[in-house]
């Protein structure tokens, strides 16, 4: 039988303040709950209020409603929010057109921000035993409007962008001597990508303040490759050798070789490496550029264990920069070209076996949300990725 009760009576109902246990516990987070004087009419601008709604909600230190990185704070770090300080900024760097295959990943940013929606840095990360927002102060400061138009100026716009956030100080200063080479505590980046050209102008600004450093780069394919020119079938030039080659997505830490922008001795390495080369030439060219390398399926002999014992004796007591193009997880967890990857458990098992190294700074890469299944896969997989590396930071103080 249908209900005949009117619509304000059914509310003035359900309203109504009760002594059961979970009224007691509204209670304490300072809810009120409406009564209806009138039983006609409903004041919905009254019932929907902050005054009778959870007030913490809505207050000036809580999240405000905007999607950012795991409800951190939004900041408008390169306006008017320039001088608020803090400890970690996230950072969108929407740019896909050095990319040599699929783009796409210019959405990436607010893809990853989607895929973080129901993380928090003021939750504990169980697995990593830690809360961020105990230790750091962690900051979105949304995407830098990079041009879509000229690579040149869209990499220097993320250059100059991300030399300015890591140019401030620390919100929280760490006892010791910081590992930077002023002797200052700097904010520290995890950049959202993004194609991994971006990494190259990330580099230069880290290099900037802790000097060369070791790079952790997890991808299924190299990256160094020497940058050539283009020939026709027909042996004519494409592009005239006088002319610049531009820097792309499979090129950029060759360049960053070029500019003392590595560790030396062989102190980077590659994790999940199984994508294709031209040649056996392709790792001589690697070792020259700095790299030894971990191919993923390594993981059946050495485990995950393995896998870390390689990286930390890679990469030693060097100030670390982790780079993360999404394509090192397999497919079958985050869709992307090369089959036969790192599975989603393993990289958290990675990430974890990582902690105590002195990680300077991170991007998160060539997460396109054109290319993801309806359910965000690849995006989730990234933002939790991405929340890890926020507790690696938290858990190791840049102190030398």
């Amino acid at each position: 039988m249908r209900s005949t009760a009117p619509l304000s009576a059914l509310i003035v109902l359900a309203l109504t303040h009760s002594n059961s246990p979970a009224a007691a516990r509204q209670e304490q987070f300072h809810t009120r709950i409406p009564t209806l004087l009138d039983a006609d009419a409903v004041n919905f601008t009254k019932l929907f209020s902050s005054e009778l709604v959870f007030r913490e909600t809505w207050s000036k230190e809580s999240w405000n409603g905007l999607t950012t990185f795991a409800r951190s704070t939004p900041l408008r770090c390169f306006g008017s929010d320039a001088d608020v300080p803090y400890d970690v900024a996230v950072l969108g760097a929407p740019f896909d057109t050095a990319t040599s295959y699929r783009p796409g990943a210019r959405f990436g940013p607010n893809g990853i921000r989607q895929g973080a929606r129901r993380l928090g840095v003021d939750r504990i990360n169980v697995h990593m035993k830690t809360r961020v927002s105990e230790f750091l102060n962690v900051v979105d400061c949304g995407d830098v409007p990079m041009v879509y138009t000229d690579n040149k100026v869209a990499l220097r716009q993320l250059e100059l962008a991300n030399k300015a956030l890591l140019a401030k100080t620390h919100a929280k200063v760490a006892e010791g001597t910081s590992l930077a080479k002023d002797e200052k505590f700097h904010p520290r980046v995890l950049t959202l990508g993004g194609d991994h050209t971006i990494t190259l102008p990330l580099l230069r600004g880290v290099v900037d303040v802790y000097g060369p450093v070791s790079v952790i780069h997890f991808d299924s394919h190299l990256d160094t490759w020497k940058p050539r020119a283009w020939i026709s079938s027909a042996c004519h030039l494409i592009q005239h050798r006088s002319q610049e080659i531009p820097v792309t997505h499979g090129s950029y830490f060759w360049y960053a070789h070029n500019e003392g922008l590595l560790a030396p001795n062989n102190s980077n390495i590659h994790v999940g490496i199984r994508g294709a080369i031209n040649s056996w030439d392709d790792y001589d060219n690697d070792y020259e550029v700095g790299f030894v390398i971990s191919h993923a399926d390594e993981l059946e002999e050495v485990g995950w264990k393995g896998v870390v014992k390689r990286i930390r004796e890679t990469v030693g007591d060097n100030p670390v920069y982790i780079t993360l193009d999404i394509d090192v997880i397999d497919p079958g967890m985050a869709p992307a070209p090369e089959i036969g990857g790192i599975t989603t458990r393993e990289i958290k098992k990675i990430m974890q076996g990582l902690s105590g190294l002195k990680i300077v700074g991170a991007d998160i890469v060539e997460v396109a949300p054109g290319y993801d299944t309806q359910d965000e896969i690849t995006q989730i997989a990234a933002a939790n990725i991405g929340w890890d590396i926020l507790a690696l930071m938290a858990k190791t103080p840049l102190v030398a």
